[in-house]
């Protein structure tokens, strides 16, 4: 029983760290420029460690970008999970850090931004969430 108990401690700390709510999930869509494409399946096959960190760091899980063509086109679609409580103030702090900034300045180039976001000045189009099973 007494090597349980550190266990027992761990977890219950473990617990009191953990959001208190289930994630909230997201999902987006952008236009992927043919001749950028090698560049971008290169840059995310070795991300940069301190942009992992910010995603990390601004309450984001399961992050994944997956590539499809549509009428002959590339595009992205993105999907990540947001666990934390303000999502506008960590996505205002991703957007301000100099390493994800970078990164952006690399990507940003390689897509065409759907009309709706282009429109806001944005490269990703969210998308709404129209059916989930657990």
């Amino acid at each position: 029983m007494k090597a349980i108990r550190p266990l027992l401690a761990f977890l219950a700390l473990f617990q009191t760290s953990c959001s208190t709510h289930p994630p909230k999930r997201y999902a987006m869509v952008t236009g992927l420029k043919p001749e950028k494409e090698a560049y971008y399946r290169k840059l995310h096959a070795h991300p940069w460690p301190g942009v992992i960190k910010q995603i990390h760091d601004c309450n984001i899980r399961n992050f994944s970008i997956h590539r499809t063509e549509i009428d002959g086109k590339p595009y992205l679609f993105a999907y990540f999970e947001y666990v934390g409580d303000d999502f506008d103030a960590d996505m205002k702090k991703m957007a301000a850090d100099p390493e994800t900034q970078r990164w952006w300045k690399e990507t940003d180039p390689c897509q065409v931004p759907l009309p709706e976001a282009r429109k806001k000045g944005e490269i990703w189009t969210m998308a709404e969430e129209v059916f989930w099973t657990p």
